[in-house]
């Protein structure tokens, strides 16, 4: 039975990730510095302006203008002629200290708010990721990486990708549908951009053997992108869960990552849950693994623990369940201490996604608990 799935990522200027990462690059510069502090920061960005909000409990100073210009400037965002820039930018703060109410639950190790998360494994990919999202992610990386390498000079920052991938009885089998959009310079012509694209991104990341000639390439899809960036659109931090996560291939809890310092279980479960399923494939338990884990406010352990292996699995779901609490903390203390949490490595993350990349400083994709688990359920 054939069935389609598609996912989207966007590059690192795509106004929602220019805010992903002026957020986690506030929560960077106060961990660098105050390992214990709390941080909820959010921006948003348009027009010549740049706005910082958020709750940030700490003993250091940040610089936050210094801070969203750097990142504006290495994003690419340094010509007034875009109609964004890092010079000429207004940048406005409001900043205040995180909720007391909060902290009463968050200082004795519990969770800092309620909310479910979720992670998810399968085996289509060597990144033990959906295909789509992992193409996608590829795509707009390759379309940044010529830009900055100067290799096409009219490449401006923004930019998006879309895969639709073609399943034949839940096995990928072609890629049935590309689709690019470049932010460039108004010097180019849309027939030189095309072909550019095809075949330094296109063809340089699809693997041949999943084209074919019915295989759909859009590129520019009006015929021009001159008009990108926050000049196009607001951005707003946390609006890029879908690629921050799975691709819409598998559940996720709603909460965003951006921003947030690792006591907000909206991050770091989910990051939790994303090791703990990463594990479950490399162990060979399942094929597929999806995690759902559960808080209550103030309180450290769990509410629940769910695992799904959509039937690719011999072992009961119960008892990969009893293994995993076995074997994980599931504590945020303990999430923080076991994945090594409270280190400046945020910014990175916050775009091309946050799984399936195997990085310095992405501890929860490591597979080093498999045997553990794979011992644990015999």
């Amino acid at each position: 039975m054939k069935t389609y799935f598609a996912s989207e990522s966007v590059t690192e200027g795509h106004p929602d990730k220019v805010c992903d990462q002026i957020s986690d690059a506030v929560l960077d510069e106060v961990l660098s510095n105050d390992r214990n502090g709390r941080v909820a920061c959010e921006a948003m960005v348009t027009r010549g302006l740049a706005l910082v909000a958020g709750e940030i409990t700490t003993n250091c100073y940040v610089e936050i203008p210094k801070v969203v210009r750097k990142i504006i400037k290495d994003i690419g965002y340094d010509d007034p002629s875009i109609g964004f820039d890092y010079e000429s930018c207004g940048v406005i703060t409001t900043i205040q200290e995180q909720s007391s109410d909060i902290a009463l639950g968050v200082d004795v190790g519990g969770a800092g708010d309620q909310g479910l998360m979720f992670g998810f494994a399968n085996s289509e990919t060597p990144e033990l990721m959906p295909l789509p999202i992992i193409l996608s992610h590829k795509l707009v990386r390759r379309l940044s990486q010529l830009r900055k390498e100067r290799v096409l000079n009219y490449l401006r920052p923004d930019g998006k990708s879309q895969v639709s991938v073609e399943y034949n009885n839940g096995c990928p089998k072609r890629i049935d549908a590309v689709v690019i959009g470049a932010h460039h310079s108004k010097d180019v012509k849309t027939e030189d951009l095309r072909n550019d694209i095809q075949k330094m991104v296109v063809d340089s990341v699809i693997p041949g053997e999943l084209i074919d000639k019915n295989t759909k390439i859009f590129i520019n899809g009006t015929g021009r992108f001159e008009i990108g960036g926050p000049v196009s659109d607001t951005g707003v931090t946390g609006r890029k869960i879908i690629v921050d996560t799975y691709g819409g291939y598998a559940r996720h809890g709603g909460g965003a990552f951006s921003g947030k310092d690792p006591t907000k279980v909206d991050r770091s479960a989910s990051y939790m849950a994303r090791y703990i399923a990463k594990n479950v494939v490399k162990a060979g338990i399942a094929n597929t693994c999806e995690i759902q884990l559960s808080y209550c406010i103030g309180v450290a352990e769990p509410v629940s623990v769910n695992v799904n292996t959509f039937g690719t699995s011999e072992v009961e779901e119960a008892k990969i369940s009893k293994a995993i609490r076995q074997i994980f903390k599931l504590t945020p203390a303990g999430i923080i201490k076991e994945l090594n949490l409270l280190r400046p490595i945020y910014t990175k993350t916050a775009a091309y996604g946050h799984f399936g990349r195997e990085e310095e400083g992405f501890s929860w994709e490591n597979t080093d608990r498999a045997e553990e688990l794979r011992k644990a359920v015999k």
